[in-house]
Parts: C-alpha cells; structure tokens; sequence
C-alpha cells in the first residue's frame, strides 16, 4: 500500500513536473514606472506572447525591482536575466564600442536614428553584442534634453562650474569639456539629487524627465525639439540561449510582438519630446530651446573630447564612428 501511494505520488509530480517544463516563463526587468513609454514597450511584446497561447510568458519587472538600473547587461549576457529594456551605453564599460549609442550629435532625429538601426553601423554592434549571448529584440532610440535647477541650459558655457548629471560617458567628457563637474548616476536618481543639491544640471530622455517628475525641482527645461543633442540607444535586449531554446511557435509570437513594439516605440519616441515640454510648461518650468550657432558648438566640443576620446579607447573605433556618421 505504502509502495503504491509512494508511485501514485511520483507519478503525480512527474506529470505536474513536466506541465510545468512545458510552460516557459521569461523574466524582463527594466528601471522605469511602468506610465514610461520604455515600459509599454515591453507590456506589448508580453501581451502579443500572453494572446498567441504558445506556452510563454514574458513576465515583467519594472522600477529596477529586479536588478540595478546599470546593472542589468551582465546577468542577461550570464543567463541570469531573459530580457531587459535597457540604455546600452550603460555597458560601455564591458563593450567600449556601446559608447557610440550614445554620443552627442550624432542621430538629428527619430527618423535618422531608425536609419541608423537599419544600418551595417547596428548590424557591427549587433555582432558585438553576439560575442555575449545577447541580442536585440526591439530597436529604439530616445531623444532628450537638458534641465537646470537655477537656470536655462542651451550653449557649452551655460554649464560652467555646474554639477551635472550627464547620461553616458560620451556626454560626460564634453560636458567636463565644457567646464561642468560630473556626478554620475542612473536617471531614476536624478530627482533626489536635484531635491538635495548634489545636483544644478542634468540631461537625460524626455520620457525620463515625465516619468521621474523632474519637472518638480527645476527652473528651466531644454527639450528636444528641431536641435536634438541627445539620442539615446535603449533597446529591449534578450538572452541569445534563452531566444534559441524557444520552439518556433514561441519564437514566431516574440518576433511578431517585438515588430508590433518597435513599431510603436518609434511613433511614441516622436511624440514624447513635444509631450515632455507640455508637461513641464504646465508644471510652471521655463522652456528653452537650443540654436543652430549653439548645436553647432556642442558639436564642435564633442568631436574634441568625445569622438576623440572614443577612437582612442575603443579598437575599431575609427571605423564604427565613420560607419555611424555615413549613415545619412
């Protein structure tokens, strides 16, 4: 009797073991409020693979309950993490070559940067990214702009002897460049540090400015607008096993979600910087907008700190900037 209850129970498990094998579930950590454009990005590949019934679902874990904003690449790249929407210049450190998703003046705008991830510039990143059993599902780039505490931010020497928070290293040489001092932290620290003190300047996307209520401890807001300095490369990234151990019908709903999502995320990305200044404006915060003469000299400072500097440090890194900047 005892044998027999202990292979009734066995075979139960089994059976209740290999349901379980059958459903898989992949987790998506990102750093956002889950009213961030970045965050429905992901809720749409989730929802496509919840309605295609395959057996899968993406399970999502926003406001870097998860892992720590920058900290994301390495476990995904280890199998520890399935997906993440995620800035890749935030993993410069361990692929130098990421420093170029983020480097001032090079996308004019949303239109340029789809072009640019149509580009064999993307295709040599992707090939790097390969190289870590990571790839990319959703491409996406975000526009943003700058905020000061005390006083509008347009022109290099409107940072001078500020501390400001730059979103990447590319930014942080010209910026240090143009005589700012640099704190560096991830965008959802912005606010405490502007609340604190330890910050007077920041720049970052639109859609992190709304979504981290910037708005609420600044004076002055630089948008994106016909001069857009800032571009920011954050796709949602996967596990490249994790992808591969999929079966077809599974990977077929992923891709269908992803090109539902990208296509959004590009539309979204075009409305956020307008949106962002609406909200700012009716928050009471001074809108300013950057010139021709002005881009032009962030430019200029750029090409000698951070396109510089990136050729130095990076190998190959000649090529990757001239195969960026070939993409009209």
């Amino acid at each position: 009797m005892y044998n027999k209850l202990n292979a009734a129970l066995a075979a139960g498990a089994l059976i209740a073991s290999a349901m379980t094998a059958h459903a898989t579930e992949l987790r998506l950590s990102h750093q956002w409020s889950t009213s961030d454009v970045r965050h429905q990005v992901a809720q749409i590949v989730a929802d496509e693979v919840a309605a295609a019934g395959v057996d899968l679902e993406v399970k999502i874990f926003p406001s870097k309950s998860l892992f720590k904003p920058r900290e994301q690449y390495k476990p995904l790249s280890r199998g520890q993490l399935d997906m993440t929407v995620f800035p890749l210049s935030y993993a410069g450190g361990q692929q130098p070559a990421f420093n170029l998703t983020l480097m001032p003046g090079l996308v004019k705008n949303h239109d340029h940067a789809a072009r640019l991830n149509e580009s064999d510039f993307m295709g040599k990143i992707e090939e790097i990214m390969a190289e870590d059993d990571v790839m990319v599902l959703v491409h996406g780039y975000l526009a943003g702009g700058f905020v000061g505490k005390d006083k509008c931010i347009t022109a290099p020497a409107d940072v001078q002897g500020l501390q400001t928070r730059a979103a990447g290293k590319a930014f942080e040489q010209m910026l240090a460049g143009a005589g700012a001092s640099i704190a560096s932290m991830a965008s959802s620290e912005i606010y405490n540090a502007m609340q604190t003190g330890v910050l007077n300047a920041a720049n970052t996307s639109s859609s992190s400015f709304v979504s981290y209520r910037i708005y609420e401890q600044v004076a002055c807001y630089t948008p994106a607008s016909d001069f857009a300095l800032w571009f920011m490369y954050q796709p949602l990234l996967m596990n490249k096993s994790a992808y591969d151990g999929l079966n077809d019908a599974q990977k077929a709903a992923l891709n269908a979600g992803a090109a539902k999502a990208e296509a959004f995320y590009l539309e979204e990305a075009k409305k956020q910087d307008a949106a962002s200044a609406k909200v700012f404006a009716d928050n009471g915060v001074e809108i300013a907008s950057m010139s021709q003469e002005e881009f032009d000299a962030w430019r200029d400072l750029a090409k000698e700190t951070s396109y510089k500097a990136f050729v130095e440090q990076t190998p190959g890194g000649q090529e990757l900037l001239d195969m960026a900047l070939s993409v009209e």
